[in-house]
């Protein structure tokens, strides 16, 4: 079966970065879009990135364009989501989660297309 497993989150000042890492198993990675997501304490969760199965495309939430990066290594089997200039309201925990269409030609958004999702790892950054 597919598990996802994000690594690299942690407490960090505002305006510090962090990697998160996510490790992909049990699937043929290279052939899924990928994306990241996010949950805050008493709200819903939301899309921050994601990227397509080749890691030709990428797109990003209004919130975290410009500071965040999505990558991918297929190679490795791990999709990558390199925080920069963190602020406060980027605390959450954030999740990894694989498109459910191989091959997809769009790089999704919406979490009702993805179809396997990480534990989640937790992030916090201090002001």
């Amino acid at each position: 079966q597919v598990q996802l497993v994000e690594s690299g989150g942690g407490l960090v000042q505002a305006g510090g970065s962090l990697r998160l890492s996510c490790a992909a198993s049990g699937l043929t990675f290279s052939a899924y879009g990928m994306g990241w997501f996010r949950q805050a304490p008493g709200k819903e969760r939301e899309f921050v990135a994601g990227i397509n199965w080749s890691g030709t495309s990428t797109t990003y939430a209004d919130s975290v364009n410009g500071r965040f990066t999505i990558s991918r290594d297929n190679a490795k089997n791990t999709v990558y989501l390199q925080m920069n200039r963190l602020k406060p309201e980027d605390t959450a925990v954030y999740y990894c989660a694989k498109d459910f269409n191989p091959y997809a030609s769009l790089v999704r958004r919406a979490a009702a297309m993805f179809d396997s999702w990480g534990q989640g790892t937790q992030v916090i950054v201090s002001s």
